[in-house]
This record gives structure tokens, C-alpha cells and sequence, in this order.
């Protein structure tokens, strides 16, 4: 089943700064690069992936999307497209797409689950966002399962926006307890310009009871929810490594979706995020 990876981020720190991995051991100081990214798939049938932002200090932002962009432009490093870093509370953002327009710049995202939740109520970001969608662009929602009711009122604010939901709204696995994210996400679900991306999941689950069992409850429910028209995937590389690996995290979902048909498949691995994202082809 070869795959397109919407969710894989890259970190060079001889070029920008992390500050945020200092947290984590398995990333802090340490350089991810494309070779990484394509060895650490060599075995996964991922055959194109897309760059996620990595939420550098913005002064970095316009340079990570312009560096990124540039390596998508080699068709050998399989980055079929960009989404760069953005900031909808600024006054306007024009300027902002204009500096970071790029054929393969093909959305942005704003980091929110680490700020105020009443960031995206101001009539601003909502403007600048609906803005984003005029150019044809997506808008990536990262955000925690307490602020679902807050980005539905976003998504309504901006119906001509393409949105995509980071990490399944964020349930919490570990916890155990899933209903009040499932009751969120399913009243999220019902705005047909939200789609859901599978990814990040493992991050959020016990690092002893990472299996199969663990996680097909959100995946249940996110397809459910969102049926097999508005899911994509992605690995969230190098996070995933947080509890495991790339190779696990695909093990896994191959095992909760192994009773669903190629079509269903193809329309989650490949057609649904060329379609959400409006990827353009490499150059033969």
C-alpha cells in the first residue's frame, strides 16, 4: 500500500531553532533531515510526504518555509508539498502569503493547543483565515479536545477555508477516558470543510500499553465521524518516536484496518490528501 505522509516534520538546527524539544530527550539538539525522514520509510511504502511547520520562533518562519519549499523542489527528496507557520492575530496577512508563496506552499497552521483558547475568537485571526481560504489554501488545526467547541466556531466563521483536524482533536489515550473528546470531535465532524488526520496518536497513549486494542477506539470513532471522504493520514515523524516508531505506528494502524477494502485504502493513504491539499504532481 504505498502511502503520502501529510504530517512528517524535519529539524536542522544548523538553521533554526527548537527551543520546545529541550523537553523531550529523543529530539533535543538532535538534526532530522530528509535522508532521516527517507530511510526511517524505506520499508513503509511511503512514497511522498508533506513538510509540517515545526513552530520555530516566528522570526524563523518566513526562512523555514522558504528553506522547506526549496527542498520540495527536488522531486528525490519525495516533498510533495509545505505547510508553513502563519499568524491570523496579526493585524494582516497579506503580506505573510505573499512572502511565503510558493507552488509547493500548499497550507498553513497556527500552533493553538499551546495558546490562550480565545486566540481564534478574535475577528481578526477569523478574518485572516477565511483569507488564507480565498487563496485555495488549507488551515491545519492543532488543538486539545477542551478546545473543539472554540475551532468549530472558527470553521463556521470561515465556510470557504479548507480545515484540517491535527492528531485526531488530541485525545486523551492515556487517561482512559475518551467521551468527552468523542463527543467533541463528532460535533466538530459536522462541518463538511473539517477534515481529520490520523496521526500523532501513539504520542498520546500509555508508552506500556502502545498496541492495536489501545488505539482502535479513536480510529473507530474518527472514521465514523468523519467517514472515509474527509481522513487522511500522517506519521507526525520524528514525534512518534516519543513512545516508538514510524515502523510501529504503521504496524498498528495496517492491524485496525485490516478489514477495510483497497478503495477505502487508497482514499485515505493517497486521493483524499492530493484532493484536500490540491498536491501537484512532480515533473516527469
Amino acid at each position: 500500500m504505498d502511502r503520502i505522509d501529510c504530517h512528517q516534520h524535519l529539524l536542522y538546527p544548523e538553521h533554526f531553532s527548537y527551543d520546545w524539544t529541550a523537553a523531550f530527550p529523543v529530539l533535543g539538539g538532535k538534526s532530522f533531515r530528509v535522508n532521516d525522514y527517507r530511510a526511517a520509510t524505506v520499508t513503509s511504502q511511503v512514497r511522498e510526504s508533506i513538510f509540517m511547520e515545526v513552530d520555530v520562533p516566528f522570526a524563523q518562519a518566513v526562512g523555514e518555509a522558504a528553506f522547506f519549499c526549496e527542498l520540495a523542489d527536488d522531486p528525490a527528496n519525495g516533498i510533495s508539498g509545505v505547510i508553513a507557520a502563519c499568524r491570523p492575530e496579526e493585524n494582516d496577512i497579506s503580506a505573510w502569503l505573499q512572502a511565503t508563496a510558493h507552488p509547493r506552499l500548499v497550507g498553513y497552521r497556527r500552533v493553538l493547543h499551546t495558546q490562550p483558547d480565545e486566540l481564534s475568537t478574535a475577528p481578526v485571526f477569523r478574518e485572516n483565515v477565511a483569507r488564507i481560504g480565498t487563496k485555495g489554501l488549507t488551515f491545519d488545526l492543532c488543538i486539545l479536545p477542551r478546545q473543539h467547541a472554540i475551532a468549530a466556531e472558527l470553521i463556521d466563521a470561515c465556510p470557504g477555508t479548507r480545515f484540517v483536524l491535527d492528531h485526531c482533536g488530541v485525545p486523551d489515550i492515556a487517561a482512559g477516558d475518551l467521551n468527552f473528546w468523542k463527543a467533541g470531535l463528532k460535533e466538530l465532524s459536522r462541518r463538511p470543510n473539517l477534515a481529520c488526520k490520523i496521526s500523532g496518536i501513539i504520542a498520546y497513549a500509555s508508552p506500556e500499553r502502545i498496541e492495536a486494542d489501545t488505539l482502535r477506539p479513536v480510529v473507530e470513532h474518527v472514521i465514523d465521524c468523519f467517514g472515509w471522504d474527509r481522513l487522511v493520514w500522517g506519521s507526525d515523524w520524528p514525534l512518534c518516536n516519543l513512545t516508538r516508531d514510524m515502523t510501529t505506528w504503521i504496524t498498528l494502524l495496517d492491524e485496525i484496518l485490516a478489514g477495510c477494502s483497497q478503495d477505502e485504502l487508497d482514499r485515505l493513504y493517497q486521493r483524499n490528501v492530493r484532493r484536500i491539499y490540491q498536491l501537484k504532481p512532480f515533473a516527469p
